[in-house]
């Protein structure tokens, strides 16, 4: 059982550039652990969270509705971004600059093997660091995610989430509105979700801009604490 994480910042970074890195990740310890079971050893199997900010682009999980997204491929180019059908779960979601995304690429056969507790676990990590900016956020019963004001006319989500596993091998992640372009959640229906609004932690504290690497650290922290993991330094590639 191999708790380490290896986390690498991949900086700002094409969308299907890091879905293709992730892939190959994902194949590696998919791969040890079908060698391992061919060959009866136990050759321990890597654990990688990757930190990424990509240029403005919208994705669709297998499940979802292509109707949830708002805009034509014309518009898209008109305003930059580009879209993706993609194999992790839910439904639509964007990416874009301002935009924390977390992909933890893990067999979770070294912590636990069960993946509501697996989201669960990605969800307290969001709500405890915002918690260190003085913001309640909490989960949405039945939604996916972390949510402000949950049960009000003002919900409002600040973190989307939707991940792959196999074999329980997990990839795709969560995205943490910090600096985003809100204006950009108008040309979809997030995760099909209609009649509630999208947030930003720069908006919820009213601030222009609110450090990144400030929030990543504190990230880190409490996913180690959660997964009671031992975080190797962290890489830039």
């Amino acid at each position: 059982m191999n708790k380490d994480i290896q986390i690498q910042d991949l900086g700002f970074k094409d969308y299907k550039e890091t879905w293709d890195y992730q892939e190959v990740l994902f194949k590696e310890i998919l791969d040890r652990k079908i060698k391992n079971r061919r060959e009866d050893t136990n050759l321990p199997t890597p654990n990688y969270f990757l930190f990424v900010e990509h240029p403005h682009v919208f994705t669709l999980g297998k499940s979802g509705d292509f109707d949830n997204l708002l805009i034509s491929e014309e518009r898209l180019k008109e305003v930059n971004a580009s879209f993706y059908k993609i194999n992790r779960g839910g439904d639509i979601t964007y990416h874009g600059p301002g935009q924390i995304v977390g992909y933890p690429i893990l067999d979770l056969e070294n912590f636990f093997t069960d993946i509501h507790k697996y989201l669960r676990l990605l969800e307290e990590m969001i709500i405890r660091t915002l918690a260190e900016y003085g913001i309640k956020a909490e989960r949405s019963p039945g939604e996916t995610g972390v949510w402000l004001d949950v049960g009000t006319p003002f919900a409002r989500k600040i973190c989307a989430m939707g991940v792959r596993a196999s074999r329980w091998v997990t990839m795709h992640g969560f995205a943490f509105n910090i600096n985003a372009d809100l204006g950009y959640f108008d040309y979809m229906i997030p995760c099909g979700i209609k009649d509630k609004a999208v947030t930003s932690l720069n908006v919820e504290l009213g601030k222009t801009e609110v450090p990144l690497e400030e929030v990543k650290e504190k990230l880190t922290r409490h996913f180690s604490e959660l997964f009671e993991a031992q975080l190797l330094e962290k890489k830039t590639v």
